[in-house]
């Protein structure tokens, strides 16, 4: 149990700003097996959402309340998957084939697709939690949204992972720790925790969000392969974020079609 234990605070500590204890030990392997809790991160990350959503939403108009309750996600995660989106953008948009799309990946510094990419994507999500928020009953609708979406989104990245090979020759990319495909077993958890907050939902929403997954997961999927033959870290975090946002999407479609 100790060392399951371990392994969730390894992975919530390399995906998280949130400090770990000391007695956590940390190596490569123990990072791959890791994989099977990124979806319990995302649990963590989506309840910090959406409780601050709620109480900000108690003082500040629900549009400014997601604002910053997006503001503390990102804070929290230090814009990891974020910054993966960027550089996904620069590399598939300015590369013309597999080496220089690399090469524009791992650069630090932002160019125009990534920046335009990522300011549309922040402006998507918002938009949509607010009109969620202006469809729910006291801003409840906004906080299942986050707290759905963090864990589901990531699972859909686990999967990218477990399913496609890792495209980096070299060793320095942060995510060489974590190329491994999940055991069955390991794959059971990360699915069942990706997928258990849908519980909280209607059955319409639940599907309208699984749907929006599975497309945005086989879409990104087959991007990936046609461009680069498989996966780098950057790109799970892009999958990451397209896939909220499609959670958010599908959750504000399925509930204008109740309406």
């Amino acid at each position: 149990m100790r060392y399951q234990l371990e392994l969730f605070l390894t992975a919530l500590g390399f995906f998280t700003r949130i400090p770990v204890p000391a007695w956590v030990p940390w190596s490569s392997e123990r990072m791959s097996h890791a994989a099977r809790y990124f979806a319990l991160v995302g649990w963590v990350v989506g309840a910090a959402g959406a409780l601050g959503y709620l109480a900000l939403a108690s003082l500040l108009p629900p549009a400014v309340a997601v604002i910053l309750s997006m503001a503390l996600t990102i804070r929290l995660t230090g814009a990891f998957h974020e910054d993966g989106f960027a550089d996904s953008c620069d590399g598939l948009g300015g590369g013309w084939d597999k080496a220089q799309i690399l090469a524009i990946m791992k650069d630090s510094r932002i160019g125009s697709y990534g920046t335009i990419g990522v300011v549309l994507m922040l402006l998507a999500k918002a938009a949509a939690l607010v009109e969620i928020a202006g469809a729910a009953t006291q801003g409840v609708g906004v906080a299942l949204a986050l707290f759905v979406a963090h864990p589901l989104s990531r699972l859909a990245a686990t999967l990218l992972m477990h399913h496609l090979p890792y495209v980096r020759a070299d060793d320095s990319s942060k995510s060489v720790a974590v190329v491994r495909r999940l055991t069955p077993v390991e794959l059971a958890l990360a699915a069942g925790f990706g997928l258990l907050p849908l519980l909280l939902l209607p059955a319409s929403g639940a599907l309208c969000a699984l749907l929006a997954v599975a497309v945005v997961t086989a879409w990104t999927a087959r991007i990936f392969l046609r461009r680069l033959g498989g996966y780098t870290g950057d790109l799970l975090g892009a999958t990451q974020q397209a896939s909220e946002l499609g959670i958010y999407l599908a959750l504000l479609a399925a509930s204008r079609l109740g309406s």
